[in-house]
């Protein structure tokens, strides 16, 4: 059977110019993503992870090299791709419902329709009675979720996740982790994740991809193979066997290390 190619990274490099001269961010990036699979990105940091991911996105034009979705050269920022930030970026003043909602009404799709699907999206992960709250009145948890489903309601081809689960405190970055991991997966998304914490990368990954510091290359690629008695979730994947293997080699690639 062949697996789809969702997202090709052809030799992508980065250079940022300042007052003090050239620096190479990221060095010859190559890399594809398949339907269905999510990629996580982990690297120390300010290595060019969230770079990596602009440029993924189209907000970035890259120095030389390119992004290519669906076929699709990336040239700007595109409907077909959803980007989830580190902050939820709800706006206040609107209920959780319109905030699901501000994707659609921004590309001119608001139907009948889509508000049903929205609905549904709230109902099935846990947030329906909510829909008429504001996000003050929601946990950071909560909010997280109401933010993805934000994202998945302009139904994109790819999801691009940058650190989402930082500013939540240890106990709800777990649950939120787990819960998110479990949505991506049920509904089937392509997914490219940024993000500092190893266990969070080998919980939720197909496969994890391990940059150097800058410039940034790619310094490994790991498949994600655990074994479990149960389904494959982001808090059953801590408890498989192979877990601590994957840990160790990582943090040995990391070069973050204190001599």
């Amino acid at each position: 059977m062949t697996v789809e190619k969702v997202v090709e990274i052809e030799n992508v490099s980065m250079n940022y110019h300042t007052l003090d001269g050239e620096t190479l961010a990221i060095k010859d990036l190559s890399f594809n993503v398949y339907k269905g699979e999510i990629v996580i990105i982990v690297g120390p940091s300010g290595c060019g992870k969230s770079t990596a991911l602009s440029i993924i996105s189209g907000l970035i034009k890259p120095s030389s090299g390119k992004v290519v979705v669906n076929g699709k050269a990336v040239v700007e920022p595109s409907k077909s791709i959803g980007y989830m930030f580190q902050k939820d970026h709800l706006f206040e003043w609107r209920t959780i419902l319109n905030n699901v909602l501000i994707g659609v009404e921004i590309q001119n799709k608001l139907t009948n329709e889509m508000k049903e699907k929205a609905e549904r999206l709230l109902e099935l992960y846990g947030l329906g009675e909510f829909k008429h709250y504001y996000p003050s009145q929601l946990s950071g948890g909560m909010r997280q979720r109401v933010a993805l489903i934000r994202t998945l309601a302009i139904e994109p081809d790819l999801l691009l996740l940058d650190e989402p689960f930082t500013a939540l405190d240890y106990q709800t970055k777990l649950a939120v982790a787990d819960e998110i991991g479990r949505i991506l997966k049920k509904e089937g998304k392509t997914a490219i994740m940024v993000t500092h914490d190893i266990s969070e990368a080998i919980s939720m990954g197909d496969r994890v991809i391990v940059l150097s510091k800058r410039p940034s290359t790619i310094k490994s690629i790991h498949e994600i193979k655990l074994t479990l008695d149960v389904e494959r979730t982001p808090l059953a994947s801590r408890e498989a066997p192979e877990f601590r293997h994957y840990f160790n080699t990582i943090w040995k690639e990391l070069d973050v290390h204190v001599k």
